[in-house]
C-alpha cells in the first residue's frame, strides 16, 4: 500500500514532521534533514535508487534534502519546493513545550481558550483546525510533497518529481541559495527538462479573510540601509559638530511610508516601506561626545523593480533628506549667529569602497572587511553596517555623509501569471476544486509572504545584480546569491498549499479538511495534467 495517501496517514506524517523541532538556527534544524532522509528511505523506490536521495550542505553546515523520482521515458520535471525550518516558540508562553505536538496542544488549548483572540477561539471550538508551530508554515506542504513522491514512484508516473526541501527560509534563505546550484547539477546530471517549480507555502490571509488562494508569483524584498556619519563634538559646543541622530531623522522621515516606493502590477500593490532599525553606534556607555555615527535600515518590496531601480530611488530620496537636513542646519546656525561648517553629502557604498581602496590600498580594505566579518559579534545586517563604519573611520574627511548600501537578504520578485502552462493550470485546478469540493480558489499574482521561489526563473540582466553586489558590503564575505545558476533554472512558478491561519503566531493553525483531503487531490491533479495523465 502506498504511503502517505489517506487523511489519517497525512495527519500522522505531519505530526511526526512537526515533532522534529526545527526552529531556525537550532540543533533541531541541523538534525531534521537526516530524519527526513531516513523517512524517505522507507519508500521502496529510494531503497532501490539510493543515488537519487541526497543531502546538500550550505557553507554554514546546515543541510537540505534532494529526492528525485525519475520516470523512465520522460524529461519533463516538476520541482517540489519547501522549507522545513520554523520560527521560534517563545510566544506560546507556558504552553511552549506543546508547540511541536499539534494534537496535544489543540486539546490543551480548550483549557485556555479564553486567552485566545475571538477568531482563533471560534476555530478551536469548531474542531476544524489543528494548532501548532509548523503545522501551517510549512510542514504540511512538505508532507503533501512526500505523498506525491511516494505515489509517483509506486505507480510509475510518466513525469519526474524532484523534491527539494531546505533550511533557513525564515531568516536569510541560506538553504535555497545553496539549493539552486544543486538543482542545476541534478538537472544536468539526469538531462531533465524543468516544467514547473511548485511551492506549497500555505494560503496567507488578513484577519477575517476566509478565501483560499493559489499564487502565480512571489513578491520580492530588498533592504536599503545607510550609515550616517556626522561630525563629533562635545555636548557643550553642539554646533561645532553634527550628530548622526539628527541626520537620521531626515532620512527616516523621507523613507517611511514613501509612496514612490509603492509598486503596482497586475492589479496588486506592494506595502509601503517602513523603518526596521534606527540607532547610533556609540554603544551603551554614556559619553559627553555626541553620537556621530548611526544606522538606518528599511524594508522595501518589489514586483517588477530591480535592485538598481530601488537604488536609484533610494539615492534620490537620500539627496532630498540631505538637502532638508542642510537647510534646517543652516537655519539653526543663522538663528544662533554662527557660521555653518559643512553640508551633508550622499554617496553609495561602492563609491566609498573605491575611495578607500585608493587611499588605504585594496589589501588593507579587504583586511578590514575580513576582520569585521570574522568578529562574529553581529547579525548580517549589523555586520554590513560595521564594514562601512570601519572604512569611514579611516575616511572621515568624507563626512558628514549618508552612505547608502544594501542589507541582506535580497529576494528578487518572480511572476509567471502570463505563462501559458500556468494559465492552463490555474484553470484546471480551479475547475477541479469547484467540481470536487465546491471550493472557490482565488488567483493571486504575488505570494505576499516571501518565498524561496524568488531564487528560480531569474530573467534579469547583470545590471540588476551588479547594483546589488557592488553596494552590499557582505557580498563575497558571507553572503552571495547564485544569479548565474538562477538564470539556468528557467521554468514557471506556482504556489499551491494548504489553508491555515496565523503563521508566525501562537495561534498558528491548519484547516484539517483542506490540508488532508482537498489540497492533496488538487496537487495530484496538477501533476497529472502536466504529465498528460488526465
Amino acid at each position: 500500500m502506498t504511503k502517505w495517501q489517506t487523511k489519517e496517514e497525512l495527519k500522522h506524517l505531519l505530526e511526526e514532521l512537526v515533532s522534529w523541532q526545527s526552529r531556525s538556527g537550532t540543533e533541531g534544524e541541523r538534525v531534521f534533514p537526516h530524519h527526513l532522509k531516513n523517512k524517505l528511505r522507507s519508500l521502496p523506490y529510494f531503497r532501490e535508487h539510493t543515488d537519487k536521495l541526497r543531502l546538500f550542505r550550505a557553507p554554514d553546515g546546515r543541510e537540505g534534502v534532494g529526492a528525485l523520482y525519475r520516470a523512465e521515458n520522460s524529461r519533463r520535471t516538476v520541482v517540489l519546493l519547501s522549507h522545513f525550518d520554523t520560527v521560534n516558540t517563545e510566544d506560546y508562553g507556558h504552553l511552549e513545550d506543546l508547540a511541536f505536538h499539534p494534537e496535544l496542544l489543540t486539546e490543551t488549548l480548550h483549557e485556555y481558550k479564553e486567552e485566545l483572540p475571538e477568531e482563533a477561539r471560534e476555530d478551536l471550538e469548531s474542531g476544524e483546525y489543528l494548532f501548532g508551530r509548523g503545522t501551517m508554515d510549512m510542514k504540511m506542504g512538505l508532507a503533501m510533497h512526500m505523498g506525491l513522491l511516494a505515489q509517483a514512484s509506486e505507480e510509475q508516473w510518466p513525469i519526474n518529481l524532484l523534491l527539494v526541501t531546505v533550511p533557513d527560509e525564515e531568516v536569510d534563505s541560506v538553504g535555497m541559495r545553496e539549493a539552486v546550484p544543486t538543482i542545476r547539477a541534478i538537472k544536468e546530471e539526469y538531462d531533465l527538462e524543468l516544467s514547473l517549480f511548485l511551492n506549497s507555502e500555505p494560503t496567507f490571509q488578513e484577519l477575517g479573510d476566509e478565501n483560499f488562494y493559489m499564487y502565480t508569483g512571489s513578491i520580492g524584498k530588498i533592504m536599503p540601509a545607510a550609515l550616517l556619519y556626522g561630525k563629533e563634538t562635545h555636548v557643550g559646543n553642539p554646533l561645532s559638530g553634527m550628530t548622526a541622530n539628527y541626520m537620521a531623522t531626515f532620512l527616516t522621515q523621507k523613507m517611511e511610508w514613501n509612496p514612490d516606493f509603492r509598486e503596482t502590477a497586475l492589479g496588486e500593490s506592494t506595502p509601503l516601506p517602513v523603518s526596521l532599525r534606527q540607532k547610533d553606534l556609540m554603544g551603551m556607555e554614556y559619553s559627553t561626545q555626541t553620537p556621530y555615527r548611526a544606522q538606518v535600515l528599511f524594508n522595501a518590496f518589489l514586483l517588477n523593480r530591480s535592485a538598481k531601480d530601488i537604488l536609484d530611488l533610494f539615492r534620490a530620496t537620500a539627496k532630498e533628506a540631505a538637502l532638508a537636513c542642510n537647510e534646517a542646519y543652516e537655519a539653526v546656525c543663522h538663528r544662533e549667529g554662527v557660521q555653518p561648517l559643512w553640508d551633508v553629502g550622499v554617496m553609495e557604498y561602492r563609491e566609498l569602497l573605491d575611495y578607500a581602496e585608493k587611499k588605504l590600498g585594496a589589501d588593507m580594505v579587504e583586511l578590514y572587511r575580513k576582520e569585521t566579518v570574522g568578529a562574529g559579534e553581529w547579525d548580517d545586517r549589523e555586520t554590513a553596517i560595521r564594514i562601512v563604519d570601519k572604512l569611514m573611520l579611516h575616511c572621515q574627511e568624507l563626512g558628514p555623509v549618508i552612505v547608502l548600501l544594501f542589507g541582506t537578504p535580497y529576494y528578487p520578485a518572480v511572476n509567471s501569471s502570463e505563462d501559458p502552462l500556468v494559465r492552463e493550470l490555474v484553470s484546471v485546478i480551479r475547475k477541479e476544486a469547484m467540481d470536487e469540493f465546491s471550493l472557490d480558489i482565488t488567483q493571486v499574482h504575488y505570494f505576499n509572504g516571501i518565498s524561496d521561489l524568488s531564487y528560480v526563473n531569474y530573467e534579469r540582466d547583470q545590471g540588476d545584480w551588479k547594483a546589488f553586489e557592488k553596494n552590499a558590503p557582505l557580498w563575497g564575505n558571507g553572503y552571495t546569491i547564485p544569479f548565474e545558476d538562477m538564470k539556468e533554472l528557467r521554468a514557471p512558478v506556482l504556489n499551491l498549499g494548504p489553508y491555515g491561519k496565523d503563521a508566525h503566531k501562537r495561534t498558528e493553525r491548519l484547516h484539517k479538511v483542506n490540508a488532508f483531503e482537498e489540497t492533496p487531490v488538487l496537487l495530484r491533479k496538477l501533476i497529472h495534467h502536466i504529465s498528460g495523465r488526465d
